[in-house]
């Protein structure tokens, strides 16, 4: 299988949100059901105004998801409910595509993105992501990605679990989460 990882481009936005509509995805990415509330999410990143990066999941030449990553400390707000302090990146995935959801394909693209991609950056020393405790399929390929359980926390009124890698920590096939 080959994983190959694409910039998001205004081109991708329909497919992303055709992605962001479907059941499996919807019920943990509420807030952005309509193309506008797309644009307004990930123009500013497209059109480098925000210091997130975005990018499509291509897998054996077939585009089948979303994942991004971005450091925690450009964006306060969200610092401010975590503290991972600098150096820490945070990632979000999604595989929009459901014939692709509960193969492993998560956890694989989790341990190539966060090693091909965000890990390129040397000043980051660590990943983390917030993911909705009731997220348990999110929970596992994290897991078998190698994070680890850090604390829970609440935001937007709902129980959240963030999950840590640290760089240089072996990343085993089945994690503990």
């Amino acid at each position: 299988m080959s994983i190959r990882f694409e910039p998001l481009t205004r081109d991708d936005l329909p497919l992303l949100l055709a992605w962001l509509q479907k059941p499996h995805v919807a019920a943990w990415w509420r807030d952005l059901q309509t193309m506008e509330q797309v644009e307004a999410d990930h123009l500013p990143s497209i059109d480098g105004q925000e210091p997130s990066y975005h990018y499509v999941i291509v897998v054996d030449g077939r585009p089948v998801g979303m994942i991004q990553w971005y450091l925690a400390s450009d964006f306060p707000e969200w610092e401010e409910i975590v503290h991972v302090g600098e150096g820490v990146a945070g990632v979000d995935l999604l595989i929009g595509e459901e014939d692709a959801v509960g193969r492993g394909l998560g956890a694989e693209v989790l341990r190539a993105f966060i090693s091909d991609v965000v890990f390129a950056k040397e000043a980051t020393h660590a990943v983390v992501a917030g993911i909705e405790a009731a997220n348990t399929r999110s929970l596992r390929a994290f897991g078998k990605a190698g994070f680890l359980f850090a604390f829970d926390y609440e935001e937007e009124g709902r129980p959240h679990r963030l999950l840590r890698l640290e760089r240089g920590r072996p990343r085993p096939s089945r994690g503990p989460c």
